[in-house]
């Protein structure tokens, strides 16, 4: 059983495409949120009921979508819709747009796929680097499908989340696949101030990336990306920074 979900929202032409391939390879299911969620990280929602509607989106495939977060969808079809079943294979995306370096942390998309990885279930998050509606995900598909067959006939050991970004644009111009580190990058942030039709300021966030990558460094997602080539960063939920350990050894004696 491989489930299927995202963070742009059930309708988006990504999570389309990711079913399409999917199909390909057994009984599919889809959990999807009712309207995009972008930016809401592994959210979950504690302060109201969630809703779960049945709907037939997908030809022959059976679909729901929910009010909550993707995260909220990953817990419903593990312990609601799919609570009799062994999940396979959990694969969030195609995510429009990306979620290379530090945006793991922000993205949906990820966290959908993470909250699969804590139940041990084998997850992969993917994400295209073209934020419009109308993408091309015809090279997008053709790598999907490969690293699916791949994971699919090599179950997932050590770790069990796969952070892939694909480049925008032909197949024809991505130069293949680099298995990578994270790349070390922030967002500058600021916020625009604006006055609504009340007379009440708002503020809107916006910002740009920054690497923080050398020019030479070749090993991480955000240079190989740079360079065309798809990426696939083994990522995991244990924050503790252990090279900072001994560091701070010096608390216990307080």
């Amino acid at each position: 059983m491989i489930l299927i979900t995202n963070d742009d929202g059930i309708v988006a032409p990504g999570i389309k495409a990711l079913v399409e391939v999917a199909q390909k390879f057994g009984e599919i299911v889809v959990v999807a949120p009712d309207s995009p969620q972008s930016g809401q990280g592994h959210a979950i929602t504690l302060n109201q009921p969630l809703k779960l509607r049945k709907i037939n989106l997908f030809p022959g495939v059976e679909s729901y979508e929910c009010s909550g977060t993707p995260v909220d969808c990953v817990k419903l079809a593990k312990n609601v819709i799919l609570k009799d079943k062994v999940i396979d294979l959990c694969l969030s995306g195609i995510n429009h747009g990306a979620n290379a370096s530090i945006n793991i942390i922000y993205s949906g998309t990820m966290s959908a796929a993470m909250e699969a990885s804590i139940e041990k279930i084998d997850s992969i998050g993917f994400s295209l680097l073209d934020f419009s509606f109308d993408a091309d995900f015809s090279a997008a598909k053709f790598y999907v499908e490969q690293i699916i067959r791949s994971v699919l006939e090599n179950p997932m050991k050590g770790c069990k989340l796969l952070n892939v970004n694909i480049p925008a644009g032909r197949r024809e111009d991505i130069n293949g696949i680099k298995v990578c580190r994270q790349g070390n990058g922030t967002w500058v942030e600021e916020f625009q101030v604006g006055t609504d039709p009340r007379g009440e300021k708002y503020y809107w966030l916006t910002g740009k990336f920054v690497s923080f990558e050398p020019e030479e460094s070749s090993d991480n997602d955000i240079t190989a990306l740079k360079n065309k080539y798809v990426t696939i960063v083994p990522s995991g939920h244990d924050l503790t920074s252990y090279n900072s350990i001994k560091e701070f050894k010096y608390l216990e004696t307080l």
